[in-house]
């Protein structure tokens, strides 16, 4: 058997120094990534940094209970004010958007067709009145005369009449004078209350007719004024039987933060069946005319005053799936997710049924970086000056 040659490759040095380098370098990273490996893992075990939070706290406090609804601000009374007589315009005198008191002269519609009427009715008195005193005088000879059997019967009978008929018609001519007076009086519209104008609908020059369809101006009455408002009926027994003993305090924001008040003057003498609502109106002096017929409003009626009610900041509320709930602070600065039943809110704050204890303290901004157990570093809010 022939034995053949082994076959050594013969590597060249510089070669060698090639291929070693890499491999050197490959193993240096292998052992890099496993330190880098272990390092992470130690850092995993260290503690994670608090989160900065700002807290608020859990009180116990009175807090009024206050029933809100969009309030639509009414005149206490409007007039639209018209002709009683016809006539003519020869004067307007009111001016739009004019304040008015009662009394005030608006329009001026000519007289001489009702003053004529007038100095008719007093000339006819005049003519019935000389009738009447001849007459009484001729009833009085004709008694006398009756009783000396001068006349007979009828004839002081027929006597009688006439002086009858002429007392009826200086009557009936008294009563027309009183109406031309009246009428008279007419041709001069005035304020019938105080209050202020509206645009005026018709000038000097137009002709009128006595209750004409369409109005010459419209008085509002601005002081006071009133406040209409719907809320629930549930609360209807309550409002009812609070308001006997006194008048509920109402209140209307004017703008931001600055509210008037007032007080509840009446409630509707029935539910409204489609929306399960009664309306209540409340009455406000306007001394100021910050309320304006028409306007819309945010209103306030507070029912009561509740002594002892437990409340939280209204932006330490957060939503969850199984409903409402706060982030109590506890004593190592851990943070526990505590459910809550809310009761109501009045702006900042919440009133709450249950959930918290006064003291307690809670999240109020911050709760979107933190979870159930983490630690934080609480901050109160700064109070403004």
């Amino acid at each position: 058997m022939t034995n053949r040659p082994v076959f050594r490759p013969h590597l060249h040095p510089t070669l060698i120094r090639w291929i070693a380098v890499p491999a050197l370098l490959a193993a240096c990273m292998l052992g890099a990534c496993s330190d880098k490996g272990g390092g992470t893992g130690a850092a995993a075990k260290k503690a994670a940094p608090a989160v900065p939070v700002l807290t608020g706290q859990v009180v116990e406090k009175s807090m009024p209970l206050r029933l809100h609804a969009i309030g639509n601000v009414e005149t206490v009374a409007s007039v639209a004010v018209k002709a009683r007589v016809d006539g003519q315009i020869v004067s307007a005198r009111v001016r739009d958007g004019q304040d008015l008191v009662k009394g005030d002269a608006l329009f001026q519609l000519d007289q001489k067709p009702y003053q004529s009427q007038l100095e008719q009715a007093l000339a006819n008195l005049a003519h019935d009145q000389a009738q009447l005193d001849y007459l009484r005088g001729q009833e009085q000879r004709y008694q006398d005369l009756l009783k000396q059997n001068f006349v007979s019967q009828e004839g002081y009978a027929q006597v009688a009449a006439n002086f009858r008929a002429a007392q009826a018609s200086v009557s009936a001519d008294e009563a027309a004078i009183q109406n031309a007076r009246i009428n008279l009086g007419y041709t001069t519209i005035r304020a019938p209350i105080n209050g202020r104008a509206g645009k005026v609908m018709l000038t000097e020059g137009n002709m009128v007719k006595a209750n004409d369809t369409v109005a010459m101006v419209v008085i509002n009455q601005i002081e006071p004024i009133y406040v209409g408002v719907a809320v629930p009926e549930q609360y209807l027994n309550e409002i009812r039987a609070r308001q006997k003993k006194a008048p509920l305090r109402m209140e209307v924001e004017i703008e931001k933060g600055k509210t008037i008040s007032g007080k509840l003057a009446f409630v509707d003498n029935a539910v409204d069946v489609t929306t399960g609502t009664i309306k209540l109106r409340g009455i406000f002096s306007n001394g100021d005319r910050q309320l304006w017929p028409g306007q819309f409003v945010e209103s306030w009626v507070t029912l009561r005053e509740d002594e002892r009610a437990l409340v939280v900041p209204t932006q330490a509320l957060q939503t969850g799936p199984n409903g409402q709930y706060v982030y109590v602070v506890k004593e190592d600065s851990s943070v526990e997710l505590r459910p809550v039943q809310v009761t109501r809110t009045e702006g900042a704050q919440t009133v709450i049924a249950g959930g918290l204890k006064p003291g307690e303290t809670v999240v109020e901004d911050g709760a979107s970086r933190i979870v159930p157990g983490a630690k934080v570093a609480a901050k109160s809010p700064e109070k403004k000056s």
